[in-house]
């Protein structure tokens, strides 16, 4: 039996506890801030061939403006339990929410690549406490009874961003050129932020904590140079260069030295004792890989679909946009089972991943836009189908006194999960490229059986400098090609990966998911 105290959560200025109209604006105003975030990912994601070319980058390094964002968002999320501590959950949301919005209206200004990876960096800085605090209302905000229908309807409501974010980014980015996405996003932040100022309550600061500047700015150092061996090692061949070899020690050693100073300071920044909670450690592990397989496809897709295939951007749009579609029913399915059936629903997931990356791996230059779309409804359906679960059981067991810090690091570790695994796929298909490419080129000599073949020699041949150049540039996209299907083959290995440590997972006690009344 749940006590009434544990039915009614009470906060300064309200009168005593919400009411459940109160309770539901303030779910509706925290989703609308945290859609922000995903939805301006994936307007990205969708426009990055179109970046591409207005900042004359090559494809790595168009890939800055989604890694950086990404790294500065896991950077400065950790700071959240912190930031709540002095100032409120009210007032880091509000000005969070605002600074991510005219941070979003200066990316859309920028004219050059490193004045736009500058604004992406300021952007997602200041954005990077919205989710988790979101998260942290949610379940600071409704009983536990209902945290598996809060967390679902969040979700929900996150991939609508999911879902328009694509569609309507590919739409403004072909008929306005890249700059309207950004300007589409920024007046819906600043709405954001009044519904932010208008719907929550005042909070209490728990008191002026002191920060931990030692463990921040290791855990900083660590995480900013592993991004820069990502990032730079495919251009720089990795430790052939002395930039490399630098950051790989600072990377190491921040590392190293972070672990111990967290294990041995009175209050670390972050606090590795909860790791002896094993639903805690096991779900950071698990939405680690999670962040991993998220983004990912929506990253490479893109300049997949538009440089080889000669896909507009609108069709592109609609083909990220069918995760969203599949999300929302996989959100819908977990929010019934998945606080009933935990393990069994995040196995689910990853094989529903599982299955889409062994898909992808079938395709060609000549796949179809349907195909993609269904092959898209099976990603956002994966999707959804973890994120209930995964947050329900990885937070079920740890006092709500430590639910800001702690899903401040789940976060974190989202984003890194996100950001490592986009750059090592990136690298992955330049160095295979290259290698396809290579080899396919010994087997073009006036000699090769292939040219005999009578429905090769009318195509191709050796004959002419104009001959030859259609035949680099047709070996060209095929070893582009088989560089995605092995980019593919990686992603489906991860996500099959990740099932066997599900069953690591203790199911919670049933009054620690269903508390009836």
């Amino acid at each position: 039996m749940a006590t009434r105290a544990e039915a009614e959560i009470s906060f300064e200025g309200t009168g005593g506890a919400l009411s459940p109209l109160r309770r539901y604006l303030i779910l509706i105003t925290v989703v609308l801030s945290a859609t922000l975030y995903s939805t301006t990912i994936l307007i990205v994601s969708t426009i990055l061939p179109q970046l591409q070319g207005a900042m004359s980058a090559t494809a790595d390094e168009i890939t800055w403006t989604m890694t950086f964002y990404i790294l500065a968002t896991a950077v400065a999320t950790p700071a959240t339990g912190w930031l709540v501590a002095r100032a409120g959950k009210r007032r880091v949301m509000f000005w969070s929410v605002l600074g991510f919005s005219v941070a979003t209206y200066f990316c859309g200004t920028a004219n050059s690549l490193e004045e736009l990876i500058f604004w992406r960096v300021v952007q997602g800085a200041l954005g990077a406490p919205m989710t988790p605090l979101a998260q942290t209302v949610i379940l600071d905000t409704f009983p536990k009874r209902q945290h598996g229908v809060t967390v679902g309807l969040f979700g929900i409501g996150v991939v609508m961003g999911a879902f328009l974010g694509p569609v309507v980014g590919g739409v403004v980015a072909e008929h306005y050129t890249w700059r309207g996405a950004f300007y589409l996003v920024a007046p819906v932040g600043l709405l954001a932020a009044l519904g932010v100022s208008l719907a929550l309550p005042r909070d209490k600061p728990r008191g002026a904590a002191p920060l931990d500047w030692t463990g921040f700015l290791l855990l900083s150092l660590a995480i900013a140079s592993t991004q820069l061996v990502l990032s730079r090692g495919q251009r720089l061949d990795w430790f052939d260069s002395n930039e490399i070899l630098i950051e790989t020690f600072l990377a190491g050693l921040a590392f190293y030295l972070f672990i111990v100073h967290a294990l041995t300071a009175r209050a670390p920044f972050i606090n590795l004792r909860l790791l002896r909670n094993r639903n805690y450690a096991i779900g950071l592990l698990l939405v680690f890989i999670y962040g991993m397989l998220n983004f990912t496809p929506m990253v490479i897709l893109p300049s997949l679909l538009r440089d080889q295939a000669g896909f507009p951007d609108a069709l592109i749009g609609y083909i990220l946009g069918s995760r969203g579609f599949g999300a929302m029913i996989g959100f819908f399915v977990a929010m019934f089972i998945g606080q009933r059936y935990p393990r069994k629903t995040m196995m689910a997931g990853f094989a529903a991943m599982a299955v889409a990356g062994a898909w992808l791996m079938t395709i060609d230059l000549n796949v179809s836009f349907t195909e993609l779309v269904l092959n898209g409804v099976v990603q956002g359906l994966a999707v959804g189908t973890i994120w209930v679960p995964l947050t329900v059981v990885t937070f079920s067991t740890l006092p709500a006194a430590v639910r800001a810090e702690t899903s401040a690091v789940y976060h974190l570790l989202r984003n890194i999960g996100s950001s490592f695994f986009i750059s090592l796929t990136v690298t992955q298909i330049v160095r295979s490229t290259a290698m396809n490419y290579e080899y396919m080129t010994e087997q073009v000599t006036p000699f090769a059986r292939s040219f005999a073949l009578p429905w090769v020699s009318g195509a191709w041949n050796t004959g002419s400098v104009e001959s030859l150049a259609r035949l680099s540039e047709e070996m060209a996209r095929q070893a582009t090609m088989i560089s995605y299907l092995n980019a593919f083959g990686l992603y489906t290995l991860v996500a099959a990966a990740a099932i066997p440590l599900i069953f690591l997972v203790s199911r919670p006690e049933k009054s620690e998911i269903v508390n009836h009344p």
